[in-house]
């Protein structure tokens, strides 16, 4: 027996991206960070419904999550070593790669390693009968 195979498209788009030799300054300042990636948000055609940035005080580093209708962006920094974490996920069609590409631009990252992931599965058009 031969199976047909079914038309899918994903549910949504994964990035998790590693960005370093940033400015430690810029890794320390949530509220900097928090205009940059609610920007990213909305230059990707996503829609922002909240964001909570919170820095751990001194010399550390500010963990962040912006709450998006087609999903997240978060980002965890390590000022020390002049590093950001990203996980951006966005569903329909919001393009999470334009706002990885656009964070890394604004924080100045000296060197990226940024990994997409397709989410999800889902039927698309009429099954054969």
């Amino acid at each position: 027996m031969t199976s047909v195979p079914t038309p899918r498209e994903a549910c949504g788009s994964h990035v998790l991206a590693d960005l370093s030799g940033i400015a430690a300054t810029l890794l320390r300042d949530a509220a900097a960070l928090e205009t940059i990636l609610v920007s990213a948000a909305g230059a990707a055609g996503a829609r922002v419904l909240s964001a909570h940035f919170h820095h751990f005080g001194g010399e550390h580093g500010v963990t962040g999550v912006v709450l998006l209708a087609e999903s997240h962006i978060t980002i965890h920094t390590w000022p020390e070593h002049r590093f950001a974490a990203l996980d951006i996920f966005m569903c329909g069609k919001a393009r999470p790669e334009d706002a990885a590409a656009q964070i890394a631009r604004d924080l100045q990252a000296e060197l990226q390693n940024v990994r997409t992931c397709e989410r999800g599965f889902r039927v698309v058009g009429s099954l054969p009968g």
